[in-house]
This record gives C-alpha cells, sequence and structure tokens, in this order.
C-alpha cells in the first residue's frame, strides 16, 4: 500500500479522532502513540490491529477481564543504563520493577486465555517472562522506597554502629538535660532541634557556664541553642557513620544498575508493549463510546457500509442532545462511482466524509460505527479534495488549486484507488469547467477507481445517468418545510432546490421570478422535474416503512395468538386428564369401600381377596389398552411426520423434474414424434423398462411388458425399435 498523503488526512479530520482517542489512553507514552497513530502500509499489520482492538473491545463484555496495564515512563532510565558507570536513582528501580511486574502479569494472563484472545497474545508471545527485576529490586529496596539494612552486609553492621550512636547520643543529651534543667540554667522551653540535632535552650546570661559548642540563638538574643560537649562527639561519630551508609548505599545502587544494564533491550520492549497496549485500550474504549465494531474486511472490491456514522459529529451531537442520521453507501465493481446531488447543506459533503474517514480510521486498526453487517476491503491510495483549497502562499487561486490537485489525480488514480472530490469542477466558468470535470470523471471511470463526488452540475449528474457502472444519487429534501432530511437515496439525481431555498432565505419571489426568466426553460424544468421525483420517491418511502410496520406488527400478533392459543389448548388436556385421573380414584375408593364394608360384616377373606384381584386385573388391563393405545398414537403420528416428509420430497423432485423439462424445452427443440403402430417396442418418457404395443384405440395404447399390460397415453411413449414390415 502507498503512503496516505497529509493533505488527506487533514481534509478528513483524522486527528480530532485521534485526539479523542488520546483522551482514552491513561499513559504518556500511550497517549503520545495514538496522536502519532497514521495509516498502515501493509494488509497483515492493519488486520492484526483491527483485531486486536476488537478483541479488547469484547473484553469489556465478558468475565476475563484483562489486567491494568498502567505503568511509570523510563525514557530516562533507559538513556542513563546505556551510559558506562552511570547509576540509576531509587525511584528509577521501582519503576523498573513496577514495568516488569506489570507485563509477567500480561504474559501469565494470555498464556493461559490464549483461546480468547489470540491476537492480543501474540503481541507479547516475544517477550521473555522474568522475575529478575522485581527480585532483585525487592532484596535492595522495601515497598516505602527505602534501602533495605540487609541490602549488603557492610550495610547492615554500619546501620547497626548508627542505631548505637544515637542511643548514646540520647542517653548524654537526657543527662545533660537533666543537669542543667535542675540547675536552672535552661529556659522554659528546655530544648530545641537544629540541624536535625537535640540542643539546649540555653538562657543567655548562664551559657559560659555549659560546656559544649553554640549552634543558634533566638530572635531576641535570650535565648542560646548549645549542644553538650558529650553529645557532640557522639554526633561526629554518628556523622562519620552516616557518610559511610551514604557511600555503601551508593555502591549497592551501582551495583544493581550494573545487574540490569544487559537487559536495556528487554526493557525498552516491555515499555513498548505497555506504550502499545494503552492505545489498543484507548481505541476500544474510544469505540465502546461511539458504538463501533470490526466489520467484515473481504478480498472482493466490495465496500457497504450501512447505517454509518461520522464519529466526530455523533460526538458532537451527543453533547447538545442532537439526532445524528446515519447512512448507507455502497461501493462495488458494478456501482464504483456515485455522484451525489442535492440542496446545500442537505449534507452531501457530510456523507463525503463520512466515508472517506470511516475507511481512513480502518486502515489506521480504528474500529468504526457502521451496522455488523456492512464490509469493505483496503485501498492502496485515499485521495481527497474537500473544501476551498486557496492557496496564498502559492499565489494559486480556488480553481488553480482544484487543476493541481486533480492533475495528481490523474498520475495516482488506478482500481486500488478510493476518490472524494467536494462539489466537483466549481472554481470556473460552469460551462468549461462542467466539461473539463466531466473529462475528469470519465477517466477515473475508465481506471476502475472507486469514488464519490457532490456536484450541482446537470452535466455530471447525465454522466453518471449514462455510465453503465456510475450512479446518481440525492440527499433527500422535505419540499413542504424546505428543510433536509439528511437521508442519503441512490438511483436518482438530487435537485438544487435553488430557487426554493433563496426564498426560504426572505429572497424576493419577484427576483426570483426575474431569475427563472433569465435562464433557460429546459433547465428549470428538468430541476423541477427531479425535485418532483425526489418528492414521490419520499412519499413512498414513507408508505413502504409504515406498510412494513403493519406486516410486522400483523405477524408479531398472530405469532401471539397462536402461541396463547397453543398453551390454553395444552391447559385444556392437562385439566382434561387431570379430572380423568380424579373421577377414576373416586371409582377405584367406592369399590374398595363396598369391599370393605362387606368383610366387615362377613369376615370373610376369600371374597375379599378376589374382589381386590378383579379391580387389580381390570385396572391393569385399563394400563395396557393405555400403553398400546400410546404406543399406536406415537406410531401413527411418526408415519403422519414420513409420510408429509415424502410428500414434499415428492414435491420437490417434481419440481426439479419440471424444471429439468423446462430447461431441456429451451435448450433443445421438440423432435417430430414418429407414428407409434401395433408391434412397435416402446418405452415410457425417461423410463428404463421396454415393450410391445398389443392394440391401439383412441390416442391410448395397450403395452405388454411380458409380465403385464398397461394402457398408457401415445404422447407418454417413445419409440425404441419399429416392428419390421413384410
Amino acid at each position: 500500500m502507498h503512503k496516505i498523503t497529509e493533505k488527506t488526512l487533514n481534509d478528513l479530520e483524522l486527528n480530532k479522532v485521534l485526539e479523542q482517542i488520546s483522551e482514552c489512553c491513561v499513559t504518556g507514552p500511550g497517549r503520545a502513540l495514538a496522536l502519532k497513530t497514521a495509516p498502515f502500509r501493509e494488509e497483515e499489520a492493519i488486520m492484526s490491529s483491527l483485531k486486536q482492538t476488537h478483541e479488547y473491545l469484547a473484553s469489556f463484555e465478558n468475565n476475563n477481564t484483562i489486567p491494568n496495564h498502567y505503568f511509570d515512563p523510563i525514557h530516562e532510565e533507559l538513556k542513563m543504563l546505556q551510559i558506562e558507570n552511570s547509576v540509576l536513582e531509587i525511584e528509577s528501580f521501582r519503576k523498573i520493577a513496577g514495568i516488569s511486574a506489570t507485563v509477567n502479569e500480561h504474559l501469565k494472563f494470555f498464556k493461559k486465555f490464549e483461546e480468547y484472545y489470540p491476537h492480543l497474545a501474540s503481541a507479547c508471545n516475544h517477550m521473555e517472562l522474568t522475575t529478575l527485576f522485581v527480585d532483585e529490586t525487592g532484596k535492595v529496596i522495601d515497598r516505602f522506597g527505602e534501602i533495605k539494612d540487609n541490602a549488603s552486609e557492610a550495610l547492615y553492621h554500619i546501620r547497626k554502629a548508627m542505631g548505637m550512636v544515637r542511643n548514646k547520643i540520647n542517653q548524654s543529651f537526657g543527662s545533660a538535660l537533666s543537669n542543667y534543667a535542675s540547675a536552672g540554667y535552661l529556659d522554659d522551653i528546655r530544648e530545641s532541634v537544629i540541624d536535625n540535632k537535640r540542643v539546649l535552650a540555653v538562657t543567655a546570661m548562664y551559657r559560659k557556664r555549659i560546656k559544649g559548642s553554640i549552634l543558634g540563638h533566638s530572635k531576641t538574643g535570650s535565648i542560646v541553642y548549645m549542644e553538650p560537649e558529650s553529645t557532640h562527639q557522639y554526633n561526629r561519630e554518628l556523622d562519620n557513620l552516616k557518610y559511610e551508609e551514604t557511600e555503601e548505599i551508593q555502591r549497592i545502587l551501582k551495583a544493581l544498575t550494573n545487574t540490569f544494564r544487559p537487559f536495556t533491550a528487554l526493557l525498552a520492549d516491555y515499555q513498548d508493549y505497555l506504550s502499545m497496549t494503552d492505545l489498543t485500550a484507548g481505541k476500544a474504549k474510544y469505540a465502546a463510546s461511539i458504538n463501533a465494531l470490526l466489520p467484515e474486511i473481504t478480498k472482493e472490491r466490495v465496500m457497504h457500509f450501512r447505517e454509518a456514522y461520522h464519529p466526530l459529529l455523533l460526538v458532537a451531537n451527543r453533547k447538545e442532545n442532537k439526532p445524528t442520521y446515519p447512512q448507507t453507501v455502497t461501493l462495488e465493481q458494478e456501482n464504483r462511482i456515485i455522484v451525489i446531488s442535492g440542496p446545500n447543506a442537505g449534507g452531501k459533503s457530510i456523507t463525503l466524509k463520512t466515508v472517506g474517514l470511516l475507511q481512513l480510521m480502518l486502515q489506521c486498526g480504528i474500529l468504526i460505527p457502521v451496522h455488523e453487517r456492512s464490509s469493505t476491503f483496503l485501498f492502496d491510495r485515499i485521495l481527497t479534495d474537500i473544501g476551498d483549497n486557496q492557496s496564498i502562499e502559492n499565489h494559486l487561486s480556488t480553481y488553480s488549486y482544484r487543476l493541481k490537485n486533480m492533475n495528481y489525480f490523474l498520475r495516482k488514480c488506478n482500481d486500488r484507488t478510493l476518490f472524494l472530490i467536494d462539489e466537483f469542477g466549481t472554481g470556473s466558468d460552469p460551462e468549461l469547467g462542467g466539461a473539463l470535470a466531466e473529462t475528469f470523471l470519465e477517466v477515473f471511470y475508465e481506471r476502475e477507481a472507486y469514488g464519490i463526488i457532490t456536484t450541482h452540475y446537470s452535466n455530471l449528474k447525465m454522466l453518471a445517468n449514462e455510465l453503465p457502472h456510475a450512479m446518481n444519487a440525492n440527499m433527500m429534501f422535505d419540499r413542504r418545510t424546505l428543510e433536509p432530511v439528511f437521508q442519503l437515496v441512490l438511483g436518482e439525481a438530487g435537485s438544487s432546490f435553488t430557487f426554493e431555498v433563496a426564498q426560504k432565505n426572505g429572497i424576493p419571489y419577484s427576483l426570483i421570478n426575474r431569475a427563472k426568466k433569465k435562464i433557460e426553460r429546459g433547465k428549470v424544468r428538468f430541476d423541477a422535474t427531479i425535485a418532483k421525483l425526489q418528492k414521490e420517491r419520499s412519499k413512498m418511502a414513507k408508505t413502504s416503512s409504515s406498510l412494513k410496520d403493519e406486516e410486522e406488527k400483523t405477524r408479531e400478533e398472530a405469532r401471539k395468538m397462536e402461541q396463547l392459543n397453543t398453551r390454553l389448548k395444552s391447559k385444556l388436556e392437562s385439566y382434561q386428564e387431570l379430572f380423568d385421573h380424579n373421577q377414576r380414584m373416586i371409582y377405584l375408593g367406592n369399590k374398595i369401600n363396598e369391599i370393605a364394608e362387606k368383610y366387615f360384616i362377613n369376615k370373610k377373606k376369600r371374597p375379599l381377596i378376589s374382589e381386590f384381584l378383579r379391580i387389580v386385573e381390570t385396572e391393569n388391563s385399563k394400563r395396557k389398552k393405555e400403553s398400546a393405545a400410546k404406543k399406536r398414537s406415537e406410531r401413527e403420528r411418526k408415519e403422519v411426520i414420513a409420510k408429509e416428509l415424502e410428500k414434499k420430497v415428492a414435491v420437490i423432485r417434481e419440481k426439479k423434474k419440471e424444471e429439468k423439462k423446462k430447461k431441456a424445452a429451451e435448450q433443445v427443440k421438440p423432435k417430430p414424434r414418429p407414428a407409434l403402430k401395433v408391434g412397435d417396442r416402446v418405452r415410457l418418457e425417461d423410463g428404463r423398462a421396454v415393450g410391445s404395443i398389443d392394440t391401439i384405440e383412441k390416442n391410448k395404447a395397450i403395452v405388454n411388458y411380458g409380465m403385464f399390460t398397461t394402457s398408457v397415453a401415445l404422447d407418454k411413449l417413445e419409440l425404441v425399435e419399429a416392428k419390421k414390415r413384410s
């Protein structure tokens, strides 16, 4: 694929889409990547990016949520690692450990759910899962960002000695504080802190009685802050230990830096992967916000955008609670150029930009807001000529600039090109500019390029009508209210509604009439005819829509009634069965009650048992009959189904035979039928058995097949062998 020019990106306002995507990213590198997004040059890269975004979007609706990908950038750390003998700061190691932990979590997740996210998994399967960065950082730095005491044996001993010295400092200072306070040399506040050292708050008049160093005084000079001499000795010892601690920490960090230095390339891969993941997540969030999806990408040169929305317009209108109207556009080999006409402010340019921007977004790996049954293919080039394009710097007029642009189109246009031209042919004399535009359009058509143009020129509308693989289209306009309907209608040119729009905007009717007289009568009639056709088309569309709605409602009501009828029938059957069962139980209960009463009177067991057995046998015989009836009804039901299937198969076969006969009749002229006579050997049409004619009566023949004879119409027989005549 060729590089799509910066002009096309600007004309279709891709940068505004990228800004909205960048706002959905959560990291600085991810936002930067979003703003730099451009159309891919390789088809494989386009499909990979689209499928990764599609999988990430799908993760929002299932339970297998993709792990968090946030990270702190390590650009400076990577630069430092490339410098020999450099030492990273503690925070840098924490960033590296954080990135490593995040990537490890992703690697484990995608290994587990590779079946759900195959393309996202493929984006990280080249990287190595290692705990080196997390483990080595954890040995040295704690979760609060401090160097651990056991980071090295030397540091452990230094900090242990520092703890002992601090205890001595506290003890010596506490002793001095107690002694001098009891002597009355200290101020009421007793002590303070200067340069992280505890000092005595000595009353100025007693400062010479204190053994120690003066470190400061109050603003009024009434208090002198002194460090006791015994404490001073320990503080010097502590300062020496602190210096040793700093040196040891620096040595530890340098060793850790040298451990990480060979893995600079791997860390760069980690950061690149998480940046790309952030971009993919941003695209997926943006897709969710505009109900975008991945249409079918085909090898065939067919673009079918169904119910396509302009994403920028959709977002802007949503903020203002305004409706956005989708468009359905199809470009294919048999209909590869669409010429859109109609009034200004009717939506022609938006329709053209919608198609161009959506195709551009797809080739940048961004999902688009269209119906799920949409499809398209990938273009090598997308060429645009939209807007005024007057070049002040190059001293070019609008028309000169457009001609220069057309020259570029002529050099680059081929059968893998999508061209989009707004207000084609304008900027010059209508007749001359229109003629040149017509010639350009013929060249684009001959090169089998795909394209959409908007125009008011009648000659371009007529050319689109004449070319077999081009089509007129118009943006519908309500002539009664003089308001645009924002609906694209394929197959007919649109009126510009020049005089109607002028009247709506307050131009006096007398001036409009004068203007009408200045142009050819045929032109006015042509424009009026187009407007009338549009009006009729609008009425038909509304009628068709209402009829479809009524039909759908009727079908739905019929379906509901059928379901209700089925439920009622089922309930009636179950109630009947329950009633029959209850009646049977009552009958059996009465019988048993009679037997029990007889036994109560005569105390005879034999009659009792015989009566019970008779009842049981009667019930079992009924059960057998019911079981047999059920089996019979089930068998009959299956037989009915089999017969129905056989009938359907027979009907289908009969239809196929009829179709074959029709085709044969169309392809082969019927041969003259020979006159059949008694004794001729014949067979039925499409039959194999051969017999001889015994007699012929009234266009019917008795055919003898040896084992049997049958009566067949003469026109159903074909001659196999004529009887030899003596």
